[in-house]
């Protein structure tokens, strides 16, 4: 038992940083210098704080669903 969690850890900790490397290379694509006469010397820290905060989002979303779904077999006992 205490193996399978282990992987479970383990399969979630991918997930969440597979989520969020992938929002930051997805907002890497929007050039929000362009956005600014004079970019703030900050964007960097926003842009990975944004895609951070979305990519954690979006592997929490991932992974309530993942356990859902797991769960729908005892359904139907």
């Amino acid at each position: 038992m205490v193996q399978l969690s282990s992987v479970k850890a383990l399969v979630e900790i991918v997930i969440q940083l597979g989520m969020i490397w992938l929002t930051f290379t997805a907002i890497q694509g929007i050039h929000f210098e362009r956005m600014f006469r004079q970019p703030p010397k900050t964007l960097p820290l926003i842009i990975v704080l944004f895609s951070t905060a979305i990519g954690y989002l979006c592997a929490s979303f991932f992974i309530g669903f993942i356990n859902a779904v797991s769960q729908l077999p005892g359904l139907l006992r």
